[in-house]
């Protein structure tokens, strides 16, 4: 079940609210977690047995690292002092959450990919013998990046003395489950919001706010990113194609990705306010940054603070002087990409933005490119950030290297270019083209927009949402891009 459908919208959507609003404070939790369960478990019920898994084994590993049991009469523990040295056990306990979740995460996403990659080296070293040749395939489990990393973030807090762990067991697994932002982010750490879980308020003035969220984002996915999903589609299947089409589907995508991803961050920050939890911002302009380490700063926060605070940080940060330092963004950012998806293409990406913050760290202040005007140090930063791109659409990298070859001038313009001019330039398409420039780089966030609400946005709002349902309810194209996740 998706957000941008008229069953989440006009059937799930409301139930949950009005049951949510219904049922006693202290069955609140019980009931997200249960219906999380469902939206989770709508398309494949067999998933919901790894959330579990992975609920159960970072409670109990929580408890034990607290060193309390459920059964003591309190809600929950008091926080360990940060600093101060940690049991065998409770070692043990923190080892024993972050394999499980890797394991977990590793097998699933990236079974498929070892056993290709390791059939593909044999035969390249001429022993076909060697060969696994399975005859299964593993499925990936919608959103299981984002859970695994979110329940591991728990004991990892709670370790740390950041977080207090949890008793209830029923208010763990709501944290852990909450449908809002269970298959696409934001990734939300325990610590961000485990005095929520304890207690919250519910106002009308939150509540508006998420219904504007929600108007908005909805308006993003449907009325910007899918038509420029389509453009993308056009371009990067086309198989061969002109260097000035080229560039038009690689900045569409661009667009769709970000209003995309923003969306349904807008969405489950909008659902989080409407059941009284503040999330925090995951999108910040990001094609607004004038440097890679800027984009970083803005792009999907909540996945890149996550990288920094339990990868990048544990790895040594800049404390060990600008060449280490380099090499561990580097290395963060490969095993970002990866985590992004099982193809080398998404490591290649990765690899490019760990090896241009590395660059960005070690020359610093000293660096021309800080040295240049602001409009063209966005415009630089955006041209490399399309250049990644290619590397993240792309479905393998011969097609990627062949979709760059082709934005430089490097490959011959096909004879099909006018037809495919005429799928890529169709008047609503470049419409919508030129709003999501206007609103890319001229419009407030969604974040800042929403923080009153006089009677002009609350009409906006209402426009938004129906003028989307109305092109939902006619777009046949409404794709669910968080599937590889």
């Amino acid at each position: 079940m998706v957000f941008s459908s008229h069953l989440f919208l006009f059937y799930f959507l409301p139930t949950v609210l009005l049951l949510y609003y219904v049922v006693p404070r202290r069955a609140k939790h019980l009931f997200l977690c249960v219906l999380s369960y469902g939206f989770y478990g709508w398309a494949n019920p067999a998933f919901v047995i790894l959330l579990l898994f992975s609920t159960v084994v970072d409670y109990i590993c929580g408890l034990v690292i607290a060193r309390h049991t459920p059964f003591d009469g309190r809600y929950d523990t008091e926080p360990l002092e940060p600093g101060t040295s940690r049991t065998r056990a409770q070692k043990v306990a923190v080892t024993v959450s972050i394999i499980s979740n890797l394991s977990l995460l590793g097998f699933f996403k990236y079974f498929n990919f070892a056993t290709e990659n390791y059939d593909a080296i044999v035969n390249a070293l001429g022993m076909p013998g060697l060969e696994l040749d399975l005859a299964f395939r593993v499925t990936l489990p919608l959103g299981i990046s984002f859970y695994t990393f979110q329940s591991m973030s728990y004991t990892i807090d709670v370790y740390r003395g950041h977080a207090r762990a949890l008793r209830n067991f029923i208010d763990f697994a709501c944290y852990v489950s909450m449908f809002p932002q269970l298959v696409a982010g934001p990734i939300i750490r325990f610590s961000e919001i485990s005095e929520q879980l304890r207690q919250r308020t519910h106002t009308v003035t939150k509540f508006a706010r998420g219904a504007a969220f929600i108007c908005v984002g909805l308006a993003k996915k449907i009325l910007i990113a899918n038509p420029c999903g389509k453009v993308a589609d056009v371009a990067f299947d086309a198989g061969a194609i002109g260097t000035f089409d080229a560039w038009f589907g690689v900045i569409a995508y661009a667009f769709q990705i970000y209003f995309d991803f923003s969306a349904y961050s807008d969405m489950a920050i909008g659902l989080g306010l409407m059941l009284g939890f503040v999330f925090p911002k995951n999108f910040d302009s990001p094609y607004h940054a004038r440097s890679i380490t800027e984009f970083w700063r803005r792009w999907h926060i909540s996945l890149s603070s996550w990288l920094r605070d339990y990868l990048y940080i544990p790895l040594g940060g800049n404390k060990r002087g600008s060449l280490r330092t380099g090499v561990n963004l580097a290395l963060v950012m490969l095993l970002g990409g990866l985590w992004h998806g099982a193809s080398w293409n998404f490591v290649i990406w990765g690899g490019i933005h760990g090896l241009l913050l590395g660059i960005e760290r070690v020359q610093g202040k000293d660096s021309l490119y800080r040295r240049l005007p602001d409009v063209v140090r966005v415009a630089i930063t955006f041209f490399i950030v399309l250049i990644t791109w290619v590397f993240f659409r792309a479905a393998d990298l011969p097609d990627a290297l062949a979709y760059l070859g082709a934005m430089f001038g490097l490959a011959a313009t096909p004879d099909t270019a006018p037809l495919l001019g005429g799928l890529l330039y169709q008047p609503y398409y470049v419409m919508t083209f030129l709003v999501a420039i206007v609103i890319t780089w001229g419009a407030p966030q969604t974040w800042d927009w929403t923080k009153s609400l006089p009677w002009w946005k609350v009409a906006v709002a209402v426009a938004l949402f129906m003028l989307s349902v109305l092109v939902l309810a006619t777009q046949a194209y409404n794709p669910f891009i968080y599937f590889i996740f």
